[in-house]
């Protein structure tokens, strides 16, 4: 079986082991996630959910919206049943306990994957600051996170060793590369017909920059989760998240991002434009006091 064969496999298994509650959410239980993520016994598995709760009341949230101790009832063989403790998770509580499970086990890198992109996807769908915003404010919404991510990845890069102009460009590629289907800069901007001055990110739809953010936070987080040294790893490791976000926008269903159409303005106008109404808003209120 190949690795994508694998992920693919992997990645509709935690869709499996889903499952609703009555009130509609969603939620994955411990012991059936433990099995899920190659845990011979159970009791192993606890430590790793105890550092995952560690991670949720350190990033500000209730540890019991996302780890509810619960008591069911399961088979134990030939029929019979014993009630056992278990935990009731959310998709982010998943999320927090891949990313501090073995990250050389197959299964526990494409679990990242999934549930860090599920849990984005999420958040974005649930924010409804964000779903009222119309798709340009949604651009230069994504396009300033970009910003900062972006400055934050090359900051983690240049630790593990990418350290000169020319190495960054090229480690910037191998992520484009994994995300594109083997297209770099100047493949995604050929594709997208943009002139020499214009930068693809500004030519991004909110679709294709959400994937771009999602490549890079979870660039981010996995150099430095692993201690990953060496500009040839880096590199690698840019390329391999690349890829995997390109291939759960596949199995969900979505659009390529070099397919995906280009925008009918270049961000830097929208920029211009909305820092032009608010110096006139800004001159009105001053006109007034």
């Amino acid at each position: 079986m190949s690795s994508k064969e694998i992920e693919k496999k992997h990645h509709q298994t935690f869709e499996e082991i889903k499952q609703t509650a009555g009130n509609g959410k969603e939620f994955w239980t411990a012991r059936k996630l433990s099995k899920t993520l190659d845990y011979s016994e159970y009791r192993h598995f606890i430590p790793v959910v105890e550092r995952a709760k560690e991670a949720c009341q350190n990033s500000g949230h209730g540890v019991v919206d996302h780890f509810e101790d619960v008591l069911d009832m399961v088979e134990i063989g030939s029929g019979a049943k014993r009630t056992l403790e278990d935990i009731r998770l959310s998709r982010y509580a998943c999320y927090l306990i891949v990313q501090n499970a073995d990250p050389s086990k197959p299964v526990i890198a494409n679990g990242q994957t999934y549930f860090a992109i599920q849990t984005r996807r999420q958040e974005l769908v649930d924010d409804e600051a964000f779903k009222r915003l119309k798709e340009e404010e949604k651009r230069l919404f994504l396009r300033n996170e970009m910003r900062v991510h972006k400055k934050q990845l090359v900051e983690t890069a240049h630790q593990a060793g990418v350290e000169t102009t020319l190495d960054c460009a090229i480690f910037q590629n191998h992520g484009y590369k994994g995300l594109y289907g083997g297209l770099d800069a100047k493949g995604i901007h050929q594709r997208k017909e943009l002139k020499k001055n214009q930068q693809i990110l500004d030519n991004m739809g909110s679709t294709e920059l959400a994937a771009n953010l999602f490549r890079a936070t979870q660039t981010d987080e996995k150099l430095r989760r692993e201690h990953i040294q060496g500009k040839i790893r880096a590199n690698q490791t840019h390329f391999d998240v690349g890829k995997k976000v390109r291939q759960t926008i596949k199995e969900l269903g979505g659009t390529m991002p070099e397919d995906l159409p280009k925008p009918e303005e270049d961000l830097k106008k929208l920029e211009r434009r909305a820092q032009s109404s608010e110096k006139t808003l800004g001159g009105g209120v001053n006109e007034q006091e």
